[in-house]
């Protein structure tokens, strides 16, 4: 059995241990903590011109946890949502309520009004600290929700004085991006600073199995859950994650490029928490669909680490100023969320010369499972070996364990893997097992040395007359035409062979054609997963991390 022989561990690099002490922090805050008073002076979070020391967020987080305590009373346990895009606000608002003991709903700055009154209910907030940008929408729904309190921020609140008025009045009256709302009751952000600094905060006694982070997901099927990421699951992943790094990177010499948002799970633990507890500089991008300002923003820093996913990787390297960049400091890029095409990877390799790394998780694995070691060497198409102390399985559709190279849903367990969803215990029973088993709906393959290969979502997987057909395979041979910048590929109903494969293609060359695509893809894929149906679209629908949703591509 796979969990048994754990054939990963004799490809594990020699500076990467198979296990790491979960235990060494007991909270996210201890984390926070020991790094602030190891990186005092160094630059923690730089956006817009403006940046925060590790002594700043230590500072004005002490601050929000006192309002949270003494003006609002909120008690430990209570949920506040954050709903904003990458500012510095972020992070103060985020330590500040870990820091008095609150459980952090991240929240998408782009939900609906529906979406946001689903989630503000089912997580019983009581607060909200939201970007005004956004704050329309929750008037509209906050009748219907438990919010008790809500704190509005803008977007130069944290440039400085008088930026932050400049700013604030062209996003507002030049720009026009902030709706007229009324919520009479809403605090100004700056305020509850000024506030927080007249009163003490207490600290928590928090423990590891205290919940920290509500962060929620689709899972696989229905309606969007809350998953219970606690101290301990976070600490966990942090702890693997630098386990991963370590060797590549310098203590408090860093400079990573956090242009994912800071809401997603992805950016949140690796970025906002791995490389805090690093000494790491993040810059935050807050509108990294603006390629053009992005590699702007980017010319103005010595880059060492870049996190993202497959699309914004693409998008860079389809900027003519990008490739003009200085990538001499560029030791880190890592592409997590959706499969790294391997025409993305490959190009990527020739414009920086650093391999782009994939790595895999889920939200309910806090969320790093796999990745793939930091050692230069390229390894496109597999996302790598398990994270140490994570155990994995590749089972049937009856549990069992597969035979090596034959395709079967990944399965994981260990110290990151959540505690559950929030008030759902038969949706929890449904993902994960009694034996601890988290069911990820991915199938994979086990590769030579324990590495992994992910074939395709388990539902996603196309029925070609009986053939299975992976979604990933037929785009990442779409993906390295010329005329092609972006491909989605699914199964459509056919009366002949049950589903017929079809893709949906943004061009790069106008000129480019259905027969050209169908027979480029003749001479690389078996005529069972050529895309029998085109459809050619200007954009393909996306969510704000950048990845291309498939499902809606289906429902439409």
């Amino acid at each position: 059995m796979v969990e048994t022989a754990k054939p990963w561990l004799k490809s594990y690099p020699k500076n990467i241990p198979a296990s790491v002490n979960v235990d060494e922090f007991k909270s996210v805050v201890e984390v926070f903590e020991k790094s602030c008073h190891k990186f005092l002076g160094r630059t923690a979070y730089s956006n817009m011109g403006a940046s925060l020391t590790f002594a700043d967020v230590d500072r004005l987080s002490r601050q929000f946890a006192a309002y949270l305590q003494k003006v609002l009373k909120l008690k430990a346990g209570d949920r506040i949502a954050i709903q904003m895009p990458n500012l510095l606000q972020y992070p103060i608002v985020l330590f500040g309520a870990l820091r008095a003991g609150l459980v952090v709903v991240n929240t998408n700055p782009l939900y609906t009004p529906r979406e946001m009154a689903h989630q503000f209910k089912d997580s019983g907030a009581k607060a909200i600290v939201i970007l005004a940008n956004f704050a329309k929408n929750l008037e509209q729904i906050l009748h219907e929700t438990p919010i008790e309190h809500v704190i509005v921020t803008e977007i130069g609140d944290m440039v400085g004085f008088p930026k932050r008025l400049i700013v604030n009045a062209v996003v507002k009256h030049i720009k026009k991006m902030v709706p007229a709302y009324d919520l009479p009751k809403a605090i100004p952000f700056m305020d509850t600073l000024a506030d927080g600094s007249r009163h003490r905060w207490d600290p928590v006694a928090l423990t590891p199995d205290d919940i920290a982070v509500l962060q929620y997901t689709g899972g696989t099927t229905g309606v969007s859950k809350g998953a219970m990421l606690t101290h301990r699951n976070l600490v966990a992943n942090m702890q693997q994650i630098s386990a991963w790094i370590s060797g590549s990177l310098k203590d408090g010499e860093e400079v990573v490029v956090t242009a994912l948002p800071l809401y997603h799970i992805f950016c949140f633990t690796v970025n906002c928490m791995t490389f805090m507890k690093h000494g790491g500089h993040n810059v935050l991008i807050t509108n990294p669909k603006d390629i053009p300002a992005f590699v702007k923003e980017l010319g103005k820093h010595r880059f060492s680490v870049v996190t993202a996913v497959n699309t914004l990787f693409n998008a860079l390297l389809n900027n003519a100023e990008f490739a003009k960049l200085d990538f001499s400091h560029l030791k880190v890029v890592v592409g997590g969320g959706m499969a790294v095409q391997s025409a993305v990877a490959e190009r990527w390799k020739k414009v920086t010369g650093s391999a782009l790394v994939e790595g895999y998780g889920l939200t309910e694995a806090s969320p790093l499972i796999c990745c793939n070691p930091l050692d230069g060497t390229e390894r496109v198409g597999t996302i790598g070996l398990p994270a140490p102390d994570t155990e994995l399985r590749l089972v049937d559709d009856d549990g069992k364990d597969v035979a090596s190279g034959e395709p079967g849903e990944i399965i994981a367990r260990g110290p990151q893997i959540m505690k559950g969803y929030w008030q759902r215990p038969d949706e929890t029973a449904k993902c994960i097992d009694n034996d601890g088993w988290l069911k990820t709906g991915d199938v994979g393959v086990l590769l030579d040395g324990g590495f992994v290969k992910i074939v395709d979502r388990k539902k996603d997987m196309i029925l070609v007359s009986g053939f299975n057909v992976y979604p990933n395979e037929v785009e990442d041979v779409v993906a390295t035409h010329p005329g092609v910048l972006e491909v989605c590929a699914l199964g459509v109903p056919d009366k002949n062979s049950g589903e017929a494969v079809k893709i949906f293609v943004v061009k790069k060359d106008e000129a480019l054609t259905e027969d050209q695509l169908r027979e480029f893809c003749r001479t690389r894929l078996t005529g069972y997963k050529v895309p029998r149906h085109v459809e050619f679209r200007k954009e393909l629908p996306k969510t704000n991390v950048g990845k291309i949703l498939r499902r809606a591509l289906r429902d439409a």
